[in-house]
Protein backbone atom coordinates (compact mmCIF):
# COMPACT_ATOMS: atom_id res chain seq x y z
CA UNK A 1 0.00 0.00 0.00
CA UNK A 2 1.05 3.60 -0.68
CA UNK A 3 0.92 6.59 1.84
CA UNK A 4 2.04 10.28 2.67
CA UNK A 5 3.62 10.31 5.73
CA UNK A 6 4.94 12.97 8.24
CA UNK A 7 8.69 12.01 8.44
CA UNK A 8 9.92 15.45 9.65
CA UNK A 9 7.82 18.14 10.92
CA UNK A 10 7.59 20.82 8.70
CA UNK A 11 9.06 18.95 5.81
CA UNK A 12 6.98 17.93 2.90
CA UNK A 13 4.93 14.58 3.82
CA UNK A 14 7.28 11.62 2.27
CA UNK A 15 5.56 8.87 -0.39
CA UNK A 16 6.23 5.43 1.85
CA UNK A 17 4.83 1.83 0.48
CA UNK A 18 4.56 -0.73 3.08
CA UNK A 19 2.50 -4.57 2.85
CA UNK A 20 -0.71 -4.09 2.32
CA UNK A 21 -2.26 -5.05 5.97
CA UNK A 22 -4.18 -8.17 7.06
CA UNK A 23 -7.22 -8.10 9.29
CA UNK A 24 -7.02 -10.28 11.75
CA UNK A 25 -9.78 -10.74 14.69
CA UNK A 26 -12.53 -7.80 14.11
CA UNK A 27 -10.28 -5.58 12.16
CA UNK A 28 -11.37 -4.11 8.31
CA UNK A 29 -9.55 -2.94 5.94
CA UNK A 30 -10.98 -0.39 3.70
CA UNK A 31 -9.89 1.29 0.29
CA UNK A 32 -9.89 4.87 1.04
CA UNK A 33 -12.62 6.53 -1.10
CA UNK A 34 -12.11 10.07 0.30
CA UNK A 35 -9.90 11.86 3.49
CA UNK A 36 -10.58 15.47 4.39
CA UNK A 37 -7.39 17.65 5.10
CA UNK A 38 -8.53 18.83 8.10
CA UNK A 39 -7.04 22.75 9.76
CA UNK A 40 -6.17 20.48 12.88
CA UNK A 41 -3.41 18.36 10.46
CA UNK A 42 -1.21 21.43 10.07
CA UNK A 43 -0.38 21.60 13.99
CA UNK A 44 0.40 17.73 13.84
CA UNK A 45 2.48 18.79 10.75
CA UNK A 46 3.96 21.70 12.50
CA UNK A 47 4.51 19.81 15.47
CA UNK A 48 3.28 21.03 18.05
CA UNK A 49 0.41 23.44 19.98
CA UNK A 50 1.09 27.25 20.90
CA UNK A 51 -0.08 27.07 24.09
CA UNK A 52 0.69 30.99 24.66
CA UNK A 53 3.66 32.87 26.52
CA UNK A 54 6.04 30.99 24.77
CA UNK A 55 5.11 27.95 25.25
CA UNK A 56 4.30 24.85 23.40
CA UNK A 57 2.84 21.31 23.74
CA UNK A 58 5.41 19.28 21.35
CA UNK A 59 3.53 16.01 19.60
CA UNK A 60 5.91 14.02 21.82
CA UNK A 61 3.94 15.51 24.87
CA UNK A 62 0.70 13.52 23.29
CA UNK A 63 2.33 10.85 22.68
CA UNK A 64 2.65 10.96 18.72
CA UNK A 65 4.69 9.38 17.01
CA UNK A 66 6.55 9.62 13.54
CA UNK A 67 6.57 8.28 10.97
CA UNK A 68 2.52 9.02 10.71
CA UNK A 69 -0.06 8.78 8.35
CA UNK A 70 -2.16 11.72 9.03
CA UNK A 71 -5.73 12.16 7.45
CA UNK A 72 -8.83 11.20 10.21
CA UNK A 73 -11.60 12.44 7.80
CA UNK A 74 -12.33 8.99 5.84
CA UNK A 75 -14.78 7.16 3.76
CA UNK A 76 -13.60 3.85 2.04
CA UNK A 77 -14.97 0.90 0.59
CA UNK A 78 -14.55 -2.58 2.73
CA UNK A 79 -11.96 -4.34 0.75
CA UNK A 80 -11.00 -7.08 3.55
CA UNK A 81 -13.40 -8.43 7.16
CA UNK A 82 -11.80 -10.30 10.07
CA UNK A 83 -12.89 -13.48 11.06
CA UNK A 84 -14.43 -11.53 13.85
CA UNK A 85 -15.96 -8.37 12.47
CA UNK A 86 -19.88 -8.59 12.68
CA UNK A 87 -22.19 -6.18 10.85
CA UNK A 88 -20.14 -5.47 7.94
CA UNK A 89 -19.17 -7.39 4.41
CA UNK A 90 -17.17 -6.60 1.42
CA UNK A 91 -18.30 -3.65 -0.77
CA UNK A 92 -19.65 -1.73 1.53
CA UNK A 93 -18.87 1.86 2.01
CA UNK A 94 -18.27 3.48 4.92
CA UNK A 95 -17.89 6.96 7.00
CA UNK A 96 -14.76 5.89 9.77
CA UNK A 97 -15.57 7.55 13.20
CA UNK A 98 -11.59 8.44 13.85
CA UNK A 99 -11.90 9.19 17.80
CA UNK A 100 -10.52 5.83 19.31
CA UNK A 101 -9.69 4.54 22.69
CA UNK A 102 -8.74 1.68 24.76
CA UNK A 103 -12.48 0.54 24.44
CA UNK A 104 -12.76 -1.48 28.04
CA UNK A 105 -12.07 1.79 30.49
CA UNK A 106 -15.24 3.34 31.97
CA UNK A 107 -14.92 6.42 30.03
CA UNK A 108 -15.15 4.07 26.69
CA UNK A 109 -18.06 1.83 28.32
CA UNK A 110 -20.17 5.03 28.61
CA UNK A 111 -19.50 5.94 25.22
CA UNK A 112 -16.82 8.69 25.27
CA UNK A 113 -13.63 7.12 23.68
CA UNK A 114 -12.48 10.45 22.78
CA UNK A 115 -11.75 10.94 26.48
CA UNK A 116 -9.78 8.13 26.48
CA UNK A 117 -6.51 8.33 28.64
CA UNK A 118 -5.29 5.77 25.99
CA UNK A 119 -5.87 7.91 22.74
CA UNK A 120 -5.84 5.59 19.56
CA UNK A 121 -7.83 8.09 17.37
CA UNK A 122 -6.87 7.31 13.41
CA UNK A 123 -4.74 9.92 11.58
CA UNK A 124 -3.06 11.06 15.26
CA UNK A 125 -1.48 8.58 16.81
CA UNK A 126 -2.16 5.22 14.73
CA UNK A 127 -2.47 5.46 10.67
CA UNK A 128 -4.69 7.22 8.86
CA UNK A 129 -6.38 8.05 5.53
CA UNK A 130 -3.65 9.65 3.50
CA UNK A 131 -3.17 6.64 1.94
CA UNK A 132 -4.93 4.01 -0.03
CA UNK A 133 -5.94 1.70 2.13
CA UNK A 134 -6.76 2.02 5.91
CA UNK A 135 -7.22 -0.61 9.09
CA UNK A 136 -9.77 -0.03 11.44
CA UNK A 137 -10.34 -2.16 14.11
CA UNK A 138 -13.83 -2.92 14.93
CA UNK A 139 -16.92 -2.57 13.04
CA UNK A 140 -18.23 0.21 15.76
CA UNK A 141 -16.41 2.25 14.29
CA UNK A 142 -17.83 2.03 10.70
CA UNK A 143 -21.23 3.84 9.53
CA UNK A 144 -23.00 3.72 6.80
CA UNK A 145 -22.88 6.98 4.76
CA UNK A 146 -25.95 5.64 2.30
CA UNK A 147 -26.37 7.76 -0.75
CA UNK A 148 -24.51 10.53 0.34
CA UNK A 149 -21.71 11.38 -1.86
CA UNK A 150 -17.99 10.20 -0.51
CA UNK A 151 -16.19 13.69 -0.64
CA UNK A 152 -19.29 15.43 1.16
CA UNK A 153 -19.86 12.65 3.87
CA UNK A 154 -16.01 12.26 4.50
CA UNK A 155 -15.60 15.89 6.44
CA UNK A 156 -18.53 14.65 8.91
CA UNK A 157 -15.97 12.91 11.02
CA UNK A 158 -13.94 15.51 12.12
CA UNK A 159 -15.55 19.16 10.66
CA UNK A 160 -19.23 17.49 10.72
CA UNK A 161 -19.26 15.73 14.20
CA UNK A 162 -17.14 18.57 16.28
CA UNK A 163 -19.32 21.26 15.12
CA UNK A 164 -22.27 19.38 15.80
CA UNK A 165 -21.02 18.62 19.00
CA UNK A 166 -20.28 21.81 20.07
CA UNK A 167 -23.86 23.29 18.79
CA UNK A 168 -25.34 20.46 21.11
CA UNK A 169 -24.01 22.70 24.44
CA UNK A 170 -25.86 25.93 23.49
CA UNK A 171 -28.23 23.62 24.69
CA UNK A 172 -31.88 24.71 24.28
CA UNK A 173 -31.33 28.53 23.34
CA UNK A 174 -30.16 27.24 20.49
CA UNK A 175 -33.55 27.31 19.32
CA UNK A 176 -34.52 30.90 20.79
CA UNK A 177 -31.51 32.85 20.50
CA UNK A 178 -28.56 33.30 17.80
CA UNK A 179 -25.29 32.11 18.29
CA UNK A 180 -21.73 33.66 17.14
CA UNK A 181 -19.11 31.40 15.04
CA UNK A 182 -16.51 32.60 15.20
CA UNK A 183 -14.33 31.36 11.99
CA UNK A 184 -16.14 30.84 8.45
CA UNK A 185 -13.49 28.01 7.40
CA UNK A 186 -14.64 24.37 6.67
CA UNK A 187 -15.63 24.25 10.46
CA UNK A 188 -17.36 27.60 10.23
CA UNK A 189 -19.36 26.65 7.55
CA UNK A 190 -19.93 23.25 8.69
CA UNK A 191 -21.30 25.00 11.82
CA UNK A 192 -23.53 27.19 9.79
CA UNK A 193 -24.82 23.96 8.02
CA UNK A 194 -25.67 21.96 10.84
CA UNK A 195 -26.93 25.10 12.97
CA UNK A 196 -29.67 25.78 10.37
CA UNK A 197 -30.30 21.98 9.86
CA UNK A 198 -30.96 21.49 13.90
CA UNK A 199 -33.91 24.41 13.78
CA UNK A 200 -31.07 27.00 15.28
CA UNK A 201 -32.89 30.76 15.15
CA UNK A 202 -30.00 32.37 13.38
CA UNK A 203 -25.98 32.80 13.24
CA UNK A 204 -23.45 35.63 13.54
CA UNK A 205 -20.55 34.89 11.74
CA UNK A 206 -17.16 36.37 12.63
CA UNK A 207 -13.94 36.21 10.25
CA UNK A 208 -11.00 38.27 9.21
CA UNK A 209 -11.02 36.85 5.79
CA UNK A 210 -13.69 38.78 3.48
CA UNK A 211 -13.96 36.38 1.46
CA UNK A 212 -14.78 33.67 3.93
CA UNK A 213 -17.34 35.82 5.35
CA UNK A 214 -18.86 36.55 2.01
CA UNK A 215 -19.00 32.47 1.72
CA UNK A 216 -20.87 32.93 5.07
CA UNK A 217 -23.51 35.26 3.83
CA UNK A 218 -23.97 33.12 0.80
CA UNK A 219 -24.51 30.25 3.09
CA UNK A 220 -27.50 31.84 5.27
CA UNK A 221 -25.20 33.50 8.49
CA UNK A 222 -27.65 36.86 9.53
CA UNK A 223 -24.65 39.04 9.77
CA UNK A 224 -20.92 39.03 9.09
CA UNK A 225 -18.41 40.66 11.13
CA UNK A 226 -15.12 41.46 10.65
CA UNK A 227 -13.37 40.05 13.34
CA UNK A 228 -10.25 42.69 12.98
CA UNK A 229 -12.59 45.59 13.67
CA UNK A 230 -11.86 47.33 16.81
CA UNK A 231 -15.36 47.74 17.76
CA UNK A 232 -16.14 43.90 16.58
CA UNK A 233 -17.67 42.56 20.38
CA UNK A 234 -19.80 45.83 19.94
CA UNK A 235 -21.00 45.06 16.78
CA UNK A 236 -21.81 41.37 18.40
CA UNK A 237 -23.70 43.11 21.43
CA UNK A 238 -25.36 45.58 18.90
CA UNK A 239 -26.79 42.82 16.32
CA UNK A 240 -27.79 40.55 19.27
CA UNK A 241 -29.74 43.14 20.94
CA UNK A 242 -27.47 43.59 24.75
CA UNK A 243 -24.72 40.81 23.66
CA UNK A 244 -24.98 37.02 22.69
CA UNK A 245 -26.02 34.33 25.04
CA UNK A 246 -23.44 31.51 22.99
CA UNK A 247 -19.92 31.53 21.38
CA UNK A 248 -18.74 29.22 19.32
CA UNK A 249 -14.97 29.54 18.82
CA UNK A 250 -14.08 27.55 16.07
CA UNK A 251 -10.51 29.44 15.71
CA UNK A 252 -9.16 29.41 19.21
CA UNK A 253 -6.76 32.17 19.51
CA UNK A 254 -6.36 34.19 21.97
CA UNK A 255 -8.22 37.23 20.43
CA UNK A 256 -10.86 35.22 19.10
CA UNK A 257 -11.30 33.90 23.13
CA UNK A 258 -11.39 37.40 24.49
CA UNK A 259 -13.63 38.29 21.50
CA UNK A 260 -16.38 36.17 23.05
CA UNK A 261 -15.65 36.56 26.50
CA UNK A 262 -16.05 40.74 25.88
CA UNK A 263 -19.52 39.52 23.69
CA UNK A 264 -21.90 37.42 25.92
CA UNK A 265 -24.75 38.66 28.22
CA UNK A 266 -24.64 37.52 31.98
CA UNK A 267 -25.03 33.43 31.54
CA UNK A 268 -23.52 33.47 28.56
CA UNK A 269 -21.45 30.59 27.04
CA UNK A 270 -18.11 30.74 25.07
CA UNK A 271 -17.53 27.25 23.36
CA UNK A 272 -14.03 26.68 22.65
CA UNK A 273 -13.08 24.58 19.28
CA UNK A 274 -10.05 25.81 17.30
CA UNK A 275 -6.58 25.49 18.46
CA UNK A 276 -5.12 28.30 17.13
CA UNK A 277 -3.39 28.72 20.14
CA UNK A 278 -2.51 31.53 22.57
CA UNK A 279 -3.72 32.40 26.03
CA UNK A 280 -5.99 34.91 27.76
CA UNK A 281 -6.35 36.17 31.04
CA UNK A 282 -9.77 36.72 32.80
CA UNK A 283 -9.94 38.03 36.20
CA UNK A 284 -11.69 34.93 38.58
CA UNK A 285 -14.51 37.41 39.66
CA UNK A 286 -16.27 37.57 36.10
CA UNK A 287 -16.86 33.91 36.79
CA UNK A 288 -19.88 34.63 39.13
CA UNK A 289 -20.25 38.09 38.67
CA UNK A 290 -21.27 37.36 35.08
CA UNK A 291 -22.07 33.52 35.84
CA UNK A 292 -20.01 32.86 32.60
CA UNK A 293 -18.93 29.33 31.38
CA UNK A 294 -15.22 29.05 29.06
CA UNK A 295 -15.90 25.77 28.17
CA UNK A 296 -13.75 23.18 25.76
CA UNK A 297 -15.43 21.20 23.00
CA UNK A 298 -13.62 18.05 22.07
CA UNK A 299 -14.69 16.22 18.89
CA UNK A 300 -17.53 13.87 19.46
CA UNK A 301 -18.71 10.78 20.61
CA UNK A 302 -20.15 7.25 18.68
CA UNK A 303 -23.56 7.95 19.63
CA UNK A 304 -23.31 11.64 18.35
CA UNK A 305 -21.70 10.43 15.48
CA UNK A 306 -24.58 8.28 14.92
CA UNK A 307 -27.30 11.52 16.03
CA UNK A 308 -25.32 13.46 13.06
CA UNK A 309 -25.28 10.69 10.54
CA UNK A 310 -29.23 10.61 11.16
CA UNK A 311 -29.54 14.16 10.61
CA UNK A 312 -28.28 14.27 7.81
CA UNK A 313 -30.66 11.64 6.39
CA UNK A 314 -33.41 13.91 7.26
CA UNK A 315 -32.09 16.90 6.02
CA UNK A 316 -29.68 15.74 3.67
CA UNK A 317 -25.38 16.49 3.69
CA UNK A 318 -24.38 19.92 4.67
CA UNK A 319 -24.19 22.00 1.61
CA UNK A 320 -21.20 23.53 1.51
CA UNK A 321 -17.54 24.03 -0.92
CA UNK A 322 -15.71 20.97 -1.53
CA UNK A 323 -12.49 21.17 -3.36
CA UNK A 324 -10.99 17.16 -4.51
CA UNK A 325 -7.21 16.97 -5.13
CA UNK A 326 -5.52 13.48 -5.85
CA UNK A 327 -3.71 11.65 -2.83
CA UNK A 328 -0.71 12.42 -5.05
CA UNK A 329 -1.28 16.55 -3.99
CA UNK A 330 -1.34 16.27 -0.33
CA UNK A 331 1.37 18.62 -0.16
CA UNK A 332 0.21 21.05 -2.16
CA UNK A 333 -3.78 20.61 -0.06
CA UNK A 334 -2.04 21.05 3.17
CA UNK A 335 0.06 24.24 1.78
CA UNK A 336 -3.18 25.95 0.40
CA UNK A 337 -5.22 24.84 3.56
CA UNK A 338 -2.18 26.90 5.61
CA UNK A 339 -2.29 29.95 3.46
CA UNK A 340 -5.84 30.43 4.04
CA UNK A 341 -6.92 30.06 0.46
CA UNK A 342 -9.23 27.13 0.61
CA UNK A 343 -12.97 27.85 1.08
CA UNK A 344 -15.04 25.12 2.45
CA UNK A 345 -12.76 21.64 2.61
CA UNK A 346 -10.68 19.95 0.15
CA UNK A 347 -10.98 16.28 0.60
CA UNK A 348 -8.57 13.89 -1.34
CA UNK A 349 -9.54 11.14 -3.19
CA UNK A 350 -6.86 8.53 -3.43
Amino acid sequence: MKSYDVCECGAPLRLMERPTPKPAGTEILLKVIAAGVCHSDLHIWDGYYDLGGGKRLQLSDRGVKLPLTMGHENVGEVVAVGPDAVGVKIGDRRLVHPWLGCGECTVCRRGDEQFCRTALSIGVFRSGGYADHLLVPHPRYLFDIGGIAPEKAAPLACSGITTYGALKKVGPLLHEEPVVIIGAGGLGLMCLALHRAMGGKGAIVVDIDPVKREAARKAGAQAVIDGNAADAAKQIIEATKGGVWAVIDLVGASRTVQLGVDSIVKGGKVIVVGLFGGDITVPTPSFPLRAMTIQGSYVGSLTEMAELLDLVRRKGAPDLPIGTRPLAAVNEALNELKAGKVIGRLVLTP
